[in-house]
């Protein structure tokens, strides 16, 4: 029986994605850990042809839309690579704390890991008409001013409302994808 409902769709469309941390923990609200998600995405452009339409980095979750070739194992990768990268990084700074709560976190079926950094799952929804990927886009670009951060999407760094904005942002997208 399959663990979730949500499941990739035909592999032209983008899909909206939600990637969350265990727990909620506010992994992110370290520059350097954020940085390390951009950094794949920017791998991911570059070296696997997947195209990144919006994205919104939060403090214990993220949402990204994309489409590309093999969609669903690229996603698998880049939340393998990231908890690795994130995890050697907490124990090289010697983050103790944030260290015991992804292990107290982790599943009971992660028997072959230490510490979870991620909850199963990307919750992926295939968006397949221009009005969806308007609605997907602002949500994920509305997403710290609903939390309250900001008064306005372009103040958020770690978003790509800027880019949409005619603004520089951290990472590329394609936002001319009418």
């Amino acid at each position: 029986m399959p663990r979730s409902r949500y499941r990739f769709g035909e592999e032209s469309y983008p899909h909206f994605m939600t990637n969350t941390v265990v727990a909620w923990l506010p992994v992110f609200s370290q520059p350097d850990f954020a940085n390390v998600i951009l950094q794949s995405w920017r791998f991911l452009q570059q070296q696997r042809d997947i195209r990144i339409f919006a994205f919104v980095i939060m403090e214990n979750h993220l949402h990204w839309i994309a489409s590309g070739p093999l969609l669903s194992k690229r996603v698998g990768e880049f939340k393998s690579f990231t908890a690795t990268s994130i995890l050697r990084m907490m124990e090289a700074k010697g983050y103790a704390t944030l260290l015991q709560e992804l292990s107290y976190f982790r599943s009971a079926h992660k028997r072959d890991q230490e510490h979870q950094m991620w909850q199963d799952g990307s919750h992926p929804k295939q968006i397949d008409s221009v009005e969806m990927m308007w609605q997907k886009i602002e949500y994920t670009h509305n997403n710290p001013l609903r939390r309250g951060y900001v008064d306005d999407p372009t103040h958020w760094r770690y978003s790509s409302a800027r880019s949409y904005a005619g603004l520089p942002g951290l990472l590329d997208v394609e936002t001319d994808w009418q």
